[in-house]
């Protein structure tokens, strides 16, 4: 999917959701009447870094979860997507709908995604261009994720599936590496009472009461913000399209140019 512009250059997405500023967790120790007598902006305890360093961790344990992404990344117009991921194998599989605000009808994808590969059905044209270029009928393209383009900017759609892909990690982080993170409050997310924390690097992270489990993380990429929502943790199975029903745009760059993927 295409946004109708381009974003502007992004700092390269590091191999750690950390890095990004993403993880955060609940108070630990303290009881309620400190907790309500808590500033927020207050520094995480020992404790805190401690449970903090075991969340991404404890997503990958969970198995998976649904999610929602949402890019309100020009005005009027909103990028979302709706689906859910297995954090285990890194794939997700999402519908994607772009609404617009000057009155034009929305776009939706379906998507499956990796960590390395993107695949986008309900593509118009596709039919034609296929049978045009005199290949056989497929429901999917296929094309490496990237960080960066030879301009020095990834697509946002490309962005955001690797968000949501590096929601989880094979170990937990260095506690030592938290002592910059806050603790802003506490919150209702989809009617789940979360604490809600804040990086170095000003994203916001809430951490479900009772599992402890991530619930939304908030960035910011270049003047909009992202927000992922988790819901309903638990085992994923996923599977990916097959290759029959898939063309593989890096194979048949003419399709691509013809579809402007």
């Amino acid at each position: 999917m295409r946004s109708p512009r381009r974003p502007r250059p992004l700092a390269r997405l590091l191999p750690r959701l950390a890095v990004l500023g993403v993880v955060a967790a609940l108070l630990a120790g303290c009881g309620d009447d400190e907790a309500a007598q808590r500033t927020p902006g207050a520094p995480v305890s020992s404790q805190e870094a401690q449970v903090l360093s075991q969340v991404l961790y404890a997503d990958r344990e969970a198995g998976g979860a649904d999610f929602e992404v949402r890019a309100p990344y020009a005005e009027g117009t909103v990028l979302v997507l709706t689906g859910e991921i297995d954090f285990a194998r890194s794939i997700g599989r999402a519908q994607a709908v772009t609404t617009y605000g000057d009155g034009r009808p929305d776009e939706t994808r379906t998507l499956f995604f990796s960590e390395q590969q993107l695949y986008q059905g309900d593509v118009p044209g596709l039919g034609e261009a296929l049978s045009g270029a005199g290949l056989p009928a497929a429901t999917y393209v296929r094309r490496p994720v990237t960080a960066s383009g030879a301009s020095g900017t990834a697509s946002l759609l490309d962005v955001l599936v690797q968000m949501v892909t590096r929601l989880s990690a094979r170990s937990a982080d260095d506690p030592k590496s938290f002592g910059s993170y806050t603790w802003r409050g506490t919150e209702q997310v989809d009617g789940e009472l979360a604490s809600v924390f804040q990086g170095g690097k000003g994203a916001t992270i809430a951490v479900g009461a009772e599992s402890k489990l991530l619930v939304q993380y908030v960035t910011k990429l270049q003047d909009f913000d992202v927000t992922i929502t988790l819901s309903d943790h638990g085992d994923r199975e996923i599977p990916l399209p097959a290759d029959a029903d898939t063309v593989d745009l890096a194979a048949h760059p003419e399709i691509a140019s013809t579809l402007g993927l």
